[in-house]
């Protein structure tokens, strides 16, 4: 089964430029694209209406879409992405670069704004540019703080430490990256926008999801508790209300 394609990320991106049209709090893809994955990574099933409502500031008739086609398109890429990368975490891999592995929809911003023409950098100065793979780590945190309960680390100390630590790397993603650039995202010969270390911290956070994915798929999800009723005894005040002991009230028949 094949993922999306570039057209339905270009489709994916023309529909969210739409939104922000009547909702300027639109997110770009790249961090829908973290949000879905700590999804897909999640203990519980989140619904869309709850999840994309969070995310896209949509109400139950999925208000904000221009029309009920744009909405039928979006929930179908949606699906399928979500099923992509739920089927790429579930599979075994040994290395990041091999073709059935994860690999997020990321730009490398700083690369793409060194191509630009000195008149066209200056219009942007002072604007704040996310640094590689910073968005989708976002969009992955923002599901996990909004849904806490389904974070809650495992009861198992082993696993417990495991989860934190993974949960660590993708915090650690979410930062700014303020060492010397040495590395291109684009190309080999491409302009410098990284440091090594984060590159490196990449790796990690696309490795602890892998690992969050792991311990909920061998935990299982959460199982609700349910609490009998203590049984009353026949000398006990009948639970009905009448001041009666159980015995002379309801328990007598």
């Amino acid at each position: 089964m094949t993922g999306l394609q570039a057209q339905d990320y270009d489709d994916l991106d023309d529909i969210l430029d739409d939104l922000r049209k009547r909702n300027d709090e639109t997110p770009q893809w790249e961090f829908c694209e973290g949000f879905l994955a700590a999804l897909v990574c999640c203990r519980q099933p989140i619904p869309d209406a709850e999840a994309l409502s969070l995310l896209l500031g949509l109400d139950e008739e999925g208000a904000c879409f221009a029309n009920d086609a744009q909405h039928e398109q979006f929930l179908d890429l949606w699906h399928q992405r979500r099923a992509q990368v739920q089927r790429e975490l579930d599979t075994d891999i040994k290395a990041l670069d091999e073709d059935s592995a994860y690999a997020p929809e990321v730009m490398d911003v700083r690369a793409a704004l060194a191509t630009l023409s000195p008149q066209e950098r200056e219009d942007i100065a002072g604007e704040e540019i996310p640094a590689f793979a910073q968005v989708w780590a976002l969009g992955f945190m923002f599901a996990v703080e909004n849904w806490p309960e389904e974070w809650a680390p495992p009861k198992d100390k082993d696993a417990a430490q495991w989860h934190d630590e993974s949960l660590q790397a993708l915090v650690a993603l979410t930062e700014d990256d303020t060492d010397a650039p040495t590395l291109s995202a684009l190309s080999e010969d491409g302009p410098l926008s990284m440091s090594q270390s984060r590159l490196d911290a990449y790796g990690l956070a696309l490795w602890a999801v892998y690992d969050l994915r792991e311990i909920w798929r061998n935990i299982g999800p959460r199982v609700a508790q349910v609490f009998r009723p203590q049984a009353l005894g026949r000398n006990d005040v009948c639970s009905c209300g009448s001041g009666k002991k159980y015995k002379k009230c309801c328990g007598a028949n």
